[in-house]
């Protein structure tokens, strides 16, 4: 019961991150926001296959977490030197 109330909270939260997305002041705030949702999501599916009892949802969060890493590496990167 209390892992999906908490499931729900983040939920509704990664959409007060989105709302910074949309009207972020600078690119900064729209990439650290980005970054948020999508650990947000990485904690979500952890939540999830920890209340089915399944460890698939365990390993898409991994990977899930490493591609937002690596993308939140590389715009940043090209942000500041204009190149990957």
């Amino acid at each position: 019961m209390i892992f999906e109330f908490i499931t729900l909270i983040l939920i509704s939260t990664a959409f007060l991150c989105l709302y910074r997305i949309v009207v972020g002041p600078r690119v900064g705030n729209r990439i650290i926001a980005a970054n948020v949702i999508g650990t947000k999501t990485v904690v979500v599916l952890v939540l999830i296959g920890f209340i089915y009892h399944s460890l698939y949802f365990v390993d898409v969060a991994l990977v899930y977490a490493l591609f937002n890493f690596i993308m939140t590496i590389a715009v940043s990167k090209y942000l500041e030197t204009g190149r990957i």
